[in-house]
């Protein structure tokens, strides 16, 4: 196991965990456990000592265990660092990149309202100087929490435009916030954007509708990692009785982390199911304590069911669907 892993573990076990059910009744995550992620160099992924791929779900699987709403939150940074470290435009990498990497500014994401087939939520209009964006993004986690959002809206050709921008409402851009069964710190908020203007200083990077989803199953299978977390915890809080979901859950990671793209759906299913099951033993195991506030299974249920949904796919759902109904 690498430090990196060790020191995941130790977080998660001795400052995400304890406060997990504080944090779950919270108006947003702790500043001091994003800054502990932070000072351990977990905002730039890149920069540890994270022997292959694996390993790095296995960190978010890790921390996950801890606490999901942290997790959840710090999770989204990673992609605009991802986008912004392979973009062309060089001003911008210099102006935000090594802060993004370090932690010291953080980001979040909205992005699903154009990416996703069908007609975009949110569109992009070509205009001098740059892009108006119109339109909304209904699932945008940290807000007030980060600095900067990565957004994607869609032209009338179906080219996705990338931009990054502060996280700040105004006359163009306002916030409206959701109330969600888990995760309620994670400050989710539906962004709405009336002509935003975009100038192309701001751009990331323009891609194709069609070509940016060849890469969407890499996405799901990082997200896939958080049901594992969840999981896991919920068995560890079964100990003995947990009979054999231990093995369970060593089989759905092995899947989720060695399936083909056109497979990643299936082990995101079985992997949101396996939590959802094990959630629910645990609340069986720890008997009527489980319908109190405050409890870690109860928590862990809303969480698992919280999992079932969130960056869900049509093929995920159908093969959740499948294996929720014909058990």
């Amino acid at each position: 196991m690498s430090q990196a892993l060790r020191t995941a573990a130790e977080i998660a076990d001795t400052v995400l965990f304890p406060a997990a059910n504080t944090v779950d009744t919270a108006d947003r995550v702790p500043a001091s456990h994003l800054d502990l992620l932070a000072a351990n160099g977990f905002y730039g992924l890149s920069t540890l000592d994270i022997e292959d791929y694996p390993s790095l779900l296995r960190l978010v699987e890790t921390l996950a265990g801890g606490c999901l709403t942290t997790t959840f939150v710090w999770l989204q940074h990673h992609g605009p660092v991802r986008a912004l470290d392979r973009s062309a435009n060089q001003a911008l990498r210099e102006a935000y990149l090594a802060d993004l990497t370090a932690g010291r500014r953080r980001a979040g994401i909205a992005v699903g309202a154009a990416v996703r087939p069908g007609p975009p939520l949110l569109r992009a209009e070509p205009v001098e100087g740059g892009y108006r964006f119109h339109g909304s993004a209904p699932w945008v986690s940290g807000w007030d929490m980060v600095d900067l959002l990565q957004v994607a809206a869609r032209d009338e050709q179906d080219v996705l435009v990338f931009a990054l921008l502060d996280a700040v409402a105004g006359d163009s851009l306002s916030v409206a916030p959701l109330d969600l069964l888990a995760v309620q710190a994670s400050r989710t908020v539906t962004l709405t954007f009336d002509g935003c203007f975009v100038p192309h200083e701001r751009v990331v990077h323009t891609v194709p509708q069609a070509e940016h989803l060849t890469g969407d199953a890499e996405s799901q299978r990082f997200n896939g990692a958080l049901a594992l977390g969840v999981a896991g915890r919920a068995i560890t809080l079964l100990g003995d009785a947990a009979g054999t979901l231990p093995g369970q859950l060593d089989a759905a990671r092995a899947q989720l982390h060695t399936a083909a793209p056109e497979d990643v759906p299936l082990a995101r299913a079985a992997g949101a199911e396996l939590a959802l099951r094990a959630a629910n033993a645990c609340a069986v195991h720890q008997g009527s304590r489980s319908l109190l506030p405050g409890s870690d299974a109860q928590r862990l249920v809303r969480e698992a069911t919280f999992l079932l949904l969130f960056g869900s796919r049509p093929t995920i759902r159908s093969a959740l669907l499948s294996r929720l109904t014909q058990r």
